[in-house]
């Protein structure tokens, strides 16, 4: 029977930074015979992050959220998966509030509050998160190395993948925008050369990590 991976886009751009990595690290572990399941948060009907119902820690719904909305699927079918790859681009120097939505429901529903056994989740996957940005990689490690630990402890072992410096325009000459800190011609040249070999890496990390 071939595993189960779940893959989260969430960013609203359809074909690019974000949806593109993502979906060569999920080729890669279809390569590897594993069997996709894929959502888009922000083409979901309406959803909240944690609403703090305390639902979850009901023994009758212990570690299931029980809030009832958009995320219900995708929340159900990772319960139920093998792994779980999920994709955010930078906004502002955090992830999208789509995937803290998520995020929060994701973690909350799984933590006791328990200091013997603080995670109810008896089923622990392998869990990939990439981040894109428009700013250098290299800032972000504090932000990544906080979300890397928290879902390595309640939803399992978990590497992070960054793809910075991305092209944000095919052509940044057509607008009266004046991104004057920009540099266009290196930008796409970084996006011809780099961006490239970096969906590379996602697709063999998809196929070691999943297959």
């Amino acid at each position: 029977m071939s595993n189960k991976i779940v893959v989260v886009h969430a960013g609203p751009r359809k074909g690019w930074n974000t949806d593109t990595v993502i979906s060569n690290a999920a080729k890669g572990a279809e390569d590897a015979g594993a069997e996709i399941i894929r959502f888009d948060l922000f083409r979901l009907e309406k959803y909240t992050g944690c609403i703090s119902c305390f639902g979850c820690k009901k023994e009758q719904s212990r570690g299931h959220c029980i809030c009832r909305d958009g995320l219900t699927p995708v929340l159900d079918a990772i319960r139920e998966a093998d792994g779980l790859i999920i994709g955010s681009p930078n906004y502002l120097g955090e992830l999208t509030a789509s995937f803290r939505a998520l995020y929060e429901r994701l973690i909350f529903q799984n933590l006791t509050y328990n200091m013997e056994t603080p995670c109810c989740n008896e089923r622990m996957i392998p869990v990939l998160l990439i981040m894109t940005s428009n700013a250098s990689d290299t800032g972000y490690l504090h932000l990544l190395n906080n979300y890397q630990q928290t879902l390595s402890r309640f939803v399992g072992p978990t590497e992070v993948f960054v793809s910075g410096n991305t092209l944000q325009l095919k052509d940044y000459s057509k607008t009266d925008w004046q991104w004057s800190m920009f540099d266009p011609e290196a930008k796409q040249k970084r996006h011809d050369t780099v961006f490239p070999e970096e969906c590379r890496k996602a697709y063999e990390l998809g196929k070691k990590l999943f297959g």
